[in-house]
């Protein structure tokens, strides 16, 4: 809570707390006449008697800051007005206010020891007062007046207790989820990163070794291959940028790159070197924006691959639209760097992140040397059916 609303809360306590005592001072003034006049035997109501009512009830008005001292007060003043002979009345209204105070802000031993005090000196009146003393018959209606407001205060303050935890917890509930959403969007920009910056790297790569190959001999050729160089490094920029413009901006970032965006993956990758022949088997439809992109990223990061490591200058993608997913297809025919084994050479990286995008969509993906020669690269995505 702020420092003003705080102090606000405050004043309205005190202000509950004045309106109190103000309403038991006004009551116990009017009313304790009239019940001395059902209780033949008592002390007539005078000026001492009014002043320790209005000593009790006024007393209340630091209850909440000084809980212990406001209950010795009202006990020393409730405790007199018995001994004198005063009429019960509603003097033990306040007694019982001050106990159920106690017990309300104290821990529970503190506050028994407190109230425990309390009730031995106003048991004092049993056997000691000047009017009619009940003896031993009037323990147990005095202990009502302690006992009862005592275990009521108990019972609020560890209600309120646990309301507070359950706050706490609920709060820190919120601030871990919100810590771990926050955790995956890193994570979910990490690999839009990996991804736009490998590929982008990758082709650039494999770009400026065709260059620096014919600048001594072709150098008109070479100049395409700078313009490859220039364009691909230009658009990777631009998805890196629009990746992380949502960090900045805290928000949605643009439309993410989906499926519809082959074509231009296609001739970028041709600028490469590498011939990239696309087929679709089914009627194209608009898929989930996840899902989207999860298979957009298998087919630009097996691509890349073939770039790198296949030693071949074409591959093959296939799209199938069927009723309740879509699958995309990699294949090349290279005979590279670890395509002679099980592995591909970069599976702790950028296999493992095609792993993790199909999996957190319930997907499936399978990798591995082709029996006729080359590496396939195959993941199913599931979808809604087709409408």
């Amino acid at each position: 809570m702020r420092p003003g609303g705080q102090w606000q809360w405050r004043w309205r306590e005190q202000a509950a707390d004045a309106v109190l005592a103000l309403v038991l001072l006004g009551f116990g003034l009017l009313a304790t006449g009239l019940a001395g006049n059902n209780q033949p035997g008592s002390r007539p109501v005078d000026a001492v008697c009014r002043a320790l009512i209005a000593v009790a009830a006024l007393a209340l008005l630091v209850r909440r800051r000084a809980p212990v001292a406001t209950l010795a007060v009202v006990t020393v003043a409730t405790s007199t007005y018995l001994l004198i002979g005063y009429p019960y009345g509603p003097i033990l209204l306040t007694f019982l206010i001050a106990v159920y105070s106690v017990a309300v802000r104290l821990p529970v031993r503190p506050a028994a020891l407190a109230t425990g005090g309390a009730f031995v000196l106003l048991l004092a009146h049993v056997f000691f007062g000047r009017g009619p003393a009940p003896g031993w018959t009037g323990v147990l209606p005095a202990s009502a007046w302690v006992v009862v407001p005592f275990a009521v205060g108990v019972v609020v303050r560890v209600s309120r207790e646990t309301a507070a935890r359950t706050r706490a917890e609920a709060a820190r509930g919120r601030a871990e989820q919100a810590r771990r959403q926050a955790d995956e969007e890193r994570l979910r920009i990490a690999q839009e990163v990996h991804d736009v910056v490998g590929h982008g790297l990758a082709a650039i790569s494999m770009q400026a070794e065709i260059a620096l190959h014919l600048l001594p001999k072709r150098p008109e050729q070479a100049e395409v291959a700078l313009t490859a160089i220039s364009r691909t490094s230009r658009e990777a920029l631009d998805e890196l940028r629009v990746t992380l413009g949502a960090v900045r901006r805290g928000a949605e970032r643009e439309p993410v790159p989906g499926l519809a965006r082959l074509p231009a993956l296609r001739d970028r990758l041709a600028g490469a070197g590498l011939a990239v022949e696309v087929r679709v088997v089914g009627d194209p439809r608009e898929l989930p924006a996840a899902v989207d992109l999860a298979a957009y990223r298998v087919v630009q990061e097996a691509l890349t691959n073939v770039l790198r490591h296949a030693g071949v200058s074409s591959a093959q993608v296939t799209v199938d639209y069927r009723a309740d997913e879509v699958t995309v297809e990699v294949t090349d025919w290279g005979v590279g760097p670890g395509r002679a084994g099980t592995v591909p050479a970069d599976d702790g990286h950028g296999l493992a992140g095609m792993r993790e995008r199909v999996a957190a969509l319930g997907g499936r993906l399978s990798t591995g040397p082709r029996p006729g020669g080359g590496f396939r690269v195959y993941a199913g995505l599931p979808v809604g059916p087709a409408t």
